[in-house]
């Protein structure tokens, strides 16, 4: 029976994925090569100089993800939240920034698998403080709030099951 809720949990994180615009798909699967070190992010997914100047960049960005993993809070002191909370927002701003993740859900798909199912608790506040941010154009801002919806946002609890579909660049289709 484990099996089937398996299987049937898996199934319907593919669908989930499949609900993503294609660019939202093509950068989750480029970040977790780059977060998850899976392939080298440079060969597969830089089509010209600016898309390697943005992986670069990724890189740099993603250095923050093993201090992140390490110290994800389980008692929810101000201090532990402070100093976690700080630097998934930096981070989340960075990938925000780049005007590829568009709503809640991919955002969410995306650090699941990027930090494990420990983060969830901290992921709707994290997006909500990127999202606002000055840095990002008013259009985008506006839309990345609206897609948080208000169970997201005060969900009573939330899954500790870890991921179990993760994306990966599949040589025809990204040709495309």
């Amino acid at each position: 029976m484990a099996v089937t809720g398996t299987a049937s949990m898996t199934i319907n994180e593919m669908r989930e994925f499949a609900s993503f615009s294609a660019g939202e798909q093509r950068y989750i699967k480029r970040s977790l090569d780059i977060g998850l070190g899976r392939q080298d992010a440079f060969k597969l997914w830089a089509r010209n100089e600016g898309e390697s100047a943005a992986i670069r960049s990724q890189y740099v960005a993603y250095q923050e993800l093993k201090t992140l993993r390490e110290t994800i809070p389980h008692e929810a002191t101000i201090n532990d939240t402070e100093a976690f909370i700080g630097k998934l927002v930096r981070l989340a701003a960075f990938d925000l920034s780049q005007e590829r993740i568009t709503c809640f859900s991919a955002f969410r798909f995306l650090y699941e698998r990027l930090l494990g199912a420990d983060v969830r608790p901290w992921l709707p506040s994290a997006f909500c403080a990127a999202a606002a941010l000055p840095q990002l154009r008013p259009e985008c801002r506006k839309e990345l709030l609206q897609s948080l919806s208000e169970a997201a946002a005060t969900a009573p609890g939330w899954s500790d099951r870890e991921p179990a579909f993760y994306p990966e660049y599949i040589e025809a289709a990204e040709a495309a």
